[in-house]
């Protein structure tokens, strides 16, 4: 439901306090303080393979927790008028100061990345319509938790470093556009299409050219493709073909 929300609302649909309780609400389902802050403090443990566990990061505590979400909604607010910072920079910013937080007792993680989704909707990214990004950050998990300890290091002094986890989220929606074009690519072209592909760059050349010439233009359509083309362009005598063999010249016609 937190995922159609977005979706449907996109960049319609306000990052605020209001906003971040309705995705927790839609995300914990009955729990009992689903869509509400915490009321106990709540530190980040620290987990090892021999059982033994330790604190690896203080969040801010429940009682300091209502201050903190407005404060990071006001510099919201606040960042989204300032031209000059890249959206993708002030996401990642807010995202990590969000995280800090933890201003829920359980589900902080999902919440952050449905943020992510929702304030790409905001910066005109929309690449999450198509490719999940909670997938890509589950898959790179290690990175992730990383990233996120370098960058909340002296985050309580404000000397902490968020370009670990900035570069992080970039990598994110990079490999998002990544596999959308992937995906793009693997899907059939209508038919003719790609003659007319073929056509396009063949009247780009000012003179003799070569099938190779042509791949390089069109790496998406296959060499027999190019071969079969020039031939039905040369019995329409658009083209002609000035020499034989593999690295064979062809040139359009004065017609």
């Amino acid at each position: 439901e937190a995922l159609n929300l977005i979706h449907t609302l996109g960049s319609k649909l306000p990052v605020t306090e209001e906003t971040c309780r309705k995705l927790h609400l839609l995300t914990r389902g009955e729990i009992w303080d689903a869509g509400k802050y915490k009321e106990k403090d709540s530190d980040i443990i620290e987990k090892r393979a021999n059982g033994s566990s330790s604190i690896r990061f203080r969040t801010v505590s429940a009682k300091q927790t209502p201050k903190a979400m407005r404060q990071l909604h006001t510099a919201w607010e606040d960042a989204v008028k300032e031209t000059e910072m890249h959206r993708v920079i002030t996401l990642a910013a807010y995202n990590l100061d969000f995280l800090c937080i933890h201003p829920f007792r359980d589900g902080n993680g999902r919440v952050s990345r449905l943020l992510v989704l929702l304030q790409c909707y905001h910066a005109g990214i929309e690449v999450g319509r198509y490719i999940s990004m909670e997938r890509l950050i589950e898959q790179n998990k290690e990175r992730y938790y990383e990233t996120l300890k370098l960058s909340s290091e002296g985050w309580h002094e404000g000397k902490h470093n968020p370009w670990h986890y900035i570069n992080f989220l970039c990598f994110i929606i990079k490999s998002a556009y990544k596999e959308f074009e992937e995906r793009l690519g693997q899907m059939p072209q209508p038919r003719g299409e790609k003659t007319e592909i073929v056509k396009k760059a063949v009247a780009g050349f000012s003179g003799d050219f070569s099938v190779a010439d042509l791949q390089k233009k069109l790496p998406g359509v296959s060499v027999d493709m190019i071969r079969r083309i020039l031939k039905d362009m040369q019995a329409e005598r658009v083209v002609e073909c000035l020499s034989r063999g593999r690295s064979a010249k062809w040139r359009k016609t004065l017609n």
